[in-house]
């Protein structure tokens, strides 16, 4: 099993997407805007794509014709994906779509050969050392930049805050690191260890923080966000569904009523060639 064969449910990255977009580290746009060709049709490939948010995200931010490249093993995302992909870029050039269904952390590089830009997101944390290895070396060696927003780094702020928190958040990060059918996950490890692999090969990174900032008009979200982070943190500790049940009833109270604020911090990275 590897990461990209996961099935994540599509009703999931959909309530997922306006955070991600507010989140995601747009300053790192002007750094990708200057490696692109110009008046040349750039060909970005999206790594993961799942319903596509990134290019929704980032499409329309960048400036001359685009060909988007959209990965996933899941072909009903990719379907979805293709069909609500925007259709010009900033500067009103046109946008045009691929799809291939792959296992992205076995690519090999002529997969990216000719790429002007790779682009991920929310995959690093759920790659394995060795996959991760692989899927670094293999975007190097394509010369262009890679963007990859949103890895999750360990930390959560809620507020108010409960004096289980902290346990709960412990037992979710060793969830993030897990070992599931062989493969030991890097969870919040995943962007230190990126950067110190690309740097390794040369390329110039540069990490933003990209955080969600949940609050009352994120109420739906904060909710199911909680319960999955609860989950994943029974599912370690399965001695915590217990201590927790009260606190989870309560807690998931709070933010259906808008009551409970959450930060999620993630990073970005952008990977340049020298």
């Amino acid at each position: 099993m590897t990461a990209a064969s996961v099935r994540v449910s599509s009703a999931w990255l959909r309530l997922r997407e306006p955070a991600d977009n507010a989140a995601r580290a747009s300053d790192l746009v002007e750094q990708v805007q200057p490696y692109l060709p110009a008046g040349e049709r750039a060909l970005i490939h999206d790594l993961g794509c799942g319903t596509g948010s990134m290019g929704r995200w980032l499409a329309p931010r960048l400036s001359g014709a685009q060909h988007w490249m959209l990965y996933d093993r899941d072909v009903d995302l990719l379907t979805g994906a293709a069909s609500e992909m925007p259709g010009a870029a900033a500067d009103g050039a046109a946008v045009t779509i691929e799809t291939r269904q792959r296992d992205i952390t076995w690519l090999d590089p002529g997969d990216l050969a000719g790429a002007s830009l790779i682009t991920a997101s929310a995959l690093l944390d759920m790659l394995t050392a060795e996959e991760l290895e692989r899927f670094v070396t293999t975007c190097a060696r394509a010369g262009c930049p890679v963007l990859v927003t949103l890895s999750v780094i360990g930390h959560v702020e809620l507020t108010p805050a409960d004096p289980l928190d902290a346990r709960v958040a412990a037992a979710f990060n060793a969830h993030q690191r897990r070992t599931t059918g062989g493969r030991r996950l890097l969870g919040p490890a995943a962007v230190g260890a990126a950067v110190d692999a690309f740097t390794r090969l040369g390329l110039d990174v540069l990490v933003r923080p990209s955080p969600w900032r949940l609050g009352a008009a994120q109420a739906t979200l904060t909710a199911e966000w909680f319960r999955g982070w609860v989950g994943a943190a029974c599912e370690q500790q399965p001695e915590l569904a217990v201590a927790t049940a009260d606190y989870a009833r309560h807690r998931v109270a709070e933010a259906t009523a808008g009551r409970l604020s959450v930060t999620v911090h993630h990073h970005d990275l952008l990977a340049r060639p020298r």
